[in-house]
């Protein structure tokens, strides 16, 4: 008998130094992607590789939030911050309450903030936020 999963999007919490994150846009939204390749290769010109092993193990997260939700206010905030004094670096963790712990990361930053776009419809905004040491990925 094959086994049956069940997925939630209610069970994915992602909390944000203390602040839990609220307000997720239909859909997508999160993504967590490492930010670059494990291993790079070169090819020589009589065909050689060389492999190297990549040691950056930073990830971004892309978080896409509904419009005017209270973890905007926070996550504009928190680019306020750097920008006045480098103080907007926070701690991340997302889970999934069924009993995953999808990432955990203490040094981590906003490096990209929605565009500001206005239509008949209000829209969803999407942050970008750099993990530079996840302990759990």
């Amino acid at each position: 008998m094959n086994e049956i999963v069940t997925y939630n999007a209610k069970n994915i919490i992602m909390t944000i130094g203390t602040h839990i994150v609220t307000g997720y846009a239909e859909d997508s939204f999160i993504t967590i992607d490492p930010a670059g390749d494990a291993v790079t290769y070169k090819v020589g010109c009589q065909g050689e590789v060389v492999r190297s092993i990549n040691p950056d193990m930073s990830v971004t997260v892309k978080l896409v939030l509904l419009y005017g939700t209270r973890s905007r206010d926070f996550l504009s905030n928190m680019v306020k911050k750097d920008r006045i004094d480098g103080s907007g670096i926070f701690p991340v963790e997302i889970k999934d309450l069924a009993g995953e712990v999808i990432l955990s990361a203490k040094n981590c930053w906003v490096t990209k903030i929605p565009s500001k776009v206005y239509g008949k419809e209000a829209q969803n905004g999407e942050y970008t936020i750099l993990c530079a040491d996840p302990e759990e990925f």
